[in-house]
């Protein structure tokens, strides 16, 4: 049997770049459109891929990185827009469950129910997302202030970042309207951030039984504010933040002797 190979996906370039930075025995592969770079991070065996925006982008790349690349499990790392009334911009959300905010195939299908599945919301894995919870908590927990510089904390307003854990949702649409953002508060109240990607991943994880969890950083609030230096604050945040997240994660997990990805 193959060793343990972990999956590590982004839907945009700067998202990943302190990871690419970080990986060893780098290698390249190029499988369809995108260029998936195999190697070691933190004594893991990991493929980073960066699927491009969107959920169909999504789902193609994640039953690669299953079906082609042989992962076991699988991350996702990136931004998200807040919608959670605590929920502040340079926070990082963990995904419990994931919905698709968009998808309505009524009267055929209750509203949000992914046809023939019988589920609007995907669960992430259990034991992968607690670890990675645990992992955010002890990261976020310290003085993070090394991780990002004075003058993009104040830039972007940021404070002590906080974690948060709950359903996040996915839509292919990007929210960057006060109006849209609260249509989407009043429709799923409980829901604490929108992508345009995880609940697409999530499903197809669930369709071949591998693990999986996600983590965003709160770039905006999902209104008109959304756009204003979005790949900055991708840059020099959020990457810095996935970087060190898993960093935490898998170094912690060598020291406990844990191999298996899934955290199993």
């Amino acid at each position: 049997m193959s060793a343990a190979r972990m999956g590590v996906v982004s839907a945009i370039a700067q998202e990943q770049q302190g990871l690419l930075e970080s990986l060893q025995q780098a290698r390249r592969v190029r499988h369809g459109s995108r260029d998936y770079t195999l190697g070691r991070l933190w004594g893991r065996d990991v493929v980073l891929v960066l699927c491009g925006i969107g959920k169909v982008a999504a789902a193609a790349t994640t039953t690669s990185l299953i079906v082609e690349f042989g992962c076991d499990a699988l991350l996702f790392t990136g931004v998200a827009g807040g919608l959670g009334a605590q929920v502040r911009v340079g926070d990082v959300v963990i995904a419990d469950r994931l919905l698709q905010h968009d998808l309505d195939a009524r009267p055929l299908y209750p509203q949000y129910e992914a046809p023939e599945t019988g589920l609007s919301r995907f669960d992430a894995d259990p034991a992968l997302t607690e670890r990675l919870h645990a992992a955010a908590q002890r990261l976020f927990s310290k003085r993070t202030e090394a991780l990002v510089d004075a003058d993009v904390r104040q830039e972007f307003g940021l404070h002590a970042p906080r974690v948060h854990r709950g359903l996040i949702i996915s839509g292919d649409r990007f929210i960057s309207t006060l109006a849209d953002s609260d249509a989407l508060r009043q429709a799923l109240p409980d829901a604490l951030a929108v992508e345009m990607e995880g609940a697409a991943v999530a499903q197809v994880c669930r369709d071949y039984g591998v693990p999986f969890a996600l983590a965003r950083t709160i770039s905006d609030r999902a209104d008109e504010t959304a756009h204003l230096d979005f790949g900055r604050f991708i840059r020099t945040v959020a990457s810095p933040y996935s970087q060190a997240l898993l960093s935490e994660l898998w170094r912690s997990e060598l020291t406990d002797g844990q191999a298996d990805p899934a955290g199993r």
